[in-house]
């Protein structure tokens, strides 16, 4: 059983080989750059030669009948580095990054144009890699049907040969093809590679890795995205993802989720099927009478949920389980790490078609860690919510605004506002002021933590009940495991959620911490923050 166990968590977590070197720090930003700056590759294996990815670039090659791709060396990079960076070998990769980044924005304004073009050749033969990878992620997650593989996605964002010196306009948009006489003309043809760097802020000190600013830009990709619509995975509410969940989706939910699906149909679709007559479009939220009537029809299932509001987060929780029905579809990576040649290989035991089954007791295994995660992180959002609010009351200079702090959250996370933006609504005096009080990093640190700590308590349980270890567990056990479990709460929840608060202008609070904590603010009927409608001033 115990190999059984390390079989399960060790394909599970495929991804941890990096181990997470620095713990758990106070600053709210620390934790986040320990995660983007040490998991850089999606299957978690640390990368050979680093410094032969700025010279060598993927690129879609048809002719590789099974690969689609193949990697190009680009000699005029490789001279480069030899006379640039001297010392590369000697360097870690940011240094590296940071160096080619300031040539390539051109820090010294008396840089010539093709200086800046080659360093920013060095980095698209670096970042073709991290699109390439995130190609082949998309494959595994969603193509357990095999209606697509990662070499049609490739024209999408793979686009760049290497061929062409291309810098930025002043405008920092604009692509710019460099010619022999160094003379500059407006690019027709967009290389992603370069909307990948044109994006990435190398100047911030909290920023992500690029290997994982490549993976998430290239997630977005409009064209990929599109693509991936035809097949069903396009961003849709979670009331029209559950209105419309198959039968297979639904197989690999938990007894009591399929039960609560089942009453959102009896009631829900029921009177969407209605409003179909009245071209009814965009799906609502349920109203209360709704959800009421499911409560009263999931009594005949024994199923313990007494309120509204615990019922919308059940459903809105299921939503995030379908829509990664596809992601435990097919867990396999699509090419593994040759240590002997130092290159990554295409698996040779995988059929042509993607194995969709999974082993009976893994999917038990993966179903509690998601029914703990929603269960886990949902309290301790309550928690540490209530623990801040408690805090404040009890401060001299910041009681005052105790009984704001949830509009706040509400404001922050429900209308993508700015601390500057909330700050007047609050009747805060500056920016610092405002971050002080609401501060989410610290919040989202908290929880973090928190989250880690009874997860990890949890499986630790699991396990002794199973045999598999003993209470209190050895000293070396305790530590892979709690970096297993800091390693998938980080990729479920907390990674997303960091990314969420970096970002500057334009954020989406879409993550699932951000939507769980929206859905507690909901449940929130705090009377002195009633009259703070701000909406109407």
């Amino acid at each position: 059983m115990l190999d059984t166990f390390r079989k399960v968590t060790a394909n599970f977590y495929q991804r941890s080989y990096i181990k997470l070197h620095n713990r758990y720090q106070s600053q709210p930003i620390g934790i986040w750059r320990k995660i983007t700056n040490n998991i850089l590759q999606v299957d978690g294996t640390a990368m050979n030669n680093i410094s032969s990815r700025y010279c060598k670039i993927w690129r879609v090659n048809p002719a590789e009948e099974k690969l689609g791709y193949k990697q190009v060396p680009v000699p005029i990079a490789q001279e480069f580095l030899k006379n640039q960076l001297t010392d590369i070998d000697n360097l870690d990769n940011v240094s590296i990054q940071n160096t080619l980044f300031s040539y390539f924005h051109a820090d010294n304004k008396n840089l010539d144009v093709t200086t800046r073009a080659l360093a920013g050749l060095c980095l698209r033969c670096y970042v073709s890699e991290s699109i390439l990878r995130e190609c082949k992620k998309v494959d595994s997650m969603f193509s357990g049907s095999k209606q697509f593989t990662y070499r049609d996605l490739l024209p999408f964002v793979l686009n760049d040969d290497g061929q062409k010196l291309i810098i930025l306009d002043r405008d920092g948009k604009t692509q710019l093809m460099v010619d022999n006489c160094s003379q500059t003309t407006p690019e027709l043809y967009k290389f992603f590679s370069m909307t990948v760097l044109q994006t990435f802020n190398a100047d911030s000190q909290s920023r992500m890795s690029l290997d994982n600013w490549a993976y998430l830009q290239t997630k977005q990709n409009p064209e990929l995205k599109n693509f991936l619509s035809e097949f069903g995975f396009k961003h849709v509410s979670d009331w029209s993802l559950l209105n419309r969940v198959r039968t297979k989706q639904l197989e690999r939910l938990l007894t009591q989720h399929r039960y609560i699906v089942e009453a959102f149909h009896a009631v829900y679709r029921r009177d969407r099927q209605m409003q179909h007559h009245k071209a009814a479009r965009k799906c609502p939220d349920p109203t209360n009478v709704q959800l009421q009537e499911m409560l009263v029809y999931l009594q005949k299932y024994q199923v313990s949920i007494n309120t509204s509001a615990r019922l919308m987060r059940e459903l809105k929780n299921i939503a995030q389980e379908i829509r990664k029905y596809d992601i435990w579809a097919s867990k396999e990576s699509l090419d593994i790490f040759d240590a002997e040649s130092g290159q990554y290989q295409p698996r040779r035991d995988l059929l042509v078609d993607s194995i969709d089954e999974v082993d009976v007791e893994q999917r038990e295994f993966l179903e509690f860690l998601q029914e703990r995660l929603y269960t886990v992180m949902s309290e301790v959002i309550q928690q540490q919510v209530e623990a801040n609010i408690k805090k404040l009351h009890h401060s001299s200079r910041y009681a005052p605004f105790a009984d704001k702090y949830i509009k706040g959250l509400q404001l922050y996370y429900s209308q993508a506002m700015s601390l500057k933006e909330i700050m007047p609504l609050l009747g805060m005096t500056s920016w610092d002021q405002t971050r002080r009080i609401l501060n989410p990093g610290d919040l989202l640190t908290s929880v973090r933590a928190q989250t880690v700590e009874q997860m990890l308590e949890s499986i630790l349980k699991k396990a002794a009940e199973k045999g598999l270890t003993k209470m209190p567990p050895e000293a070396g056990y305790l530590k892979a495991v709690t970096e297993q479990v800091e390693s998938y709460v980080d990729e479920q929840v907390f990674q997303a959620a960091a990314e969420e608060i970096r970002t500057g202008k334009n954020r989406t609070m879409d993550s699932l911490y951000a939507q769980q904590l929206r859905s507690y603010i909901e449940t929130c009927t705090l009377p002195a923050t009633e009259h703070l409608n701000f909406a109407t001033k």
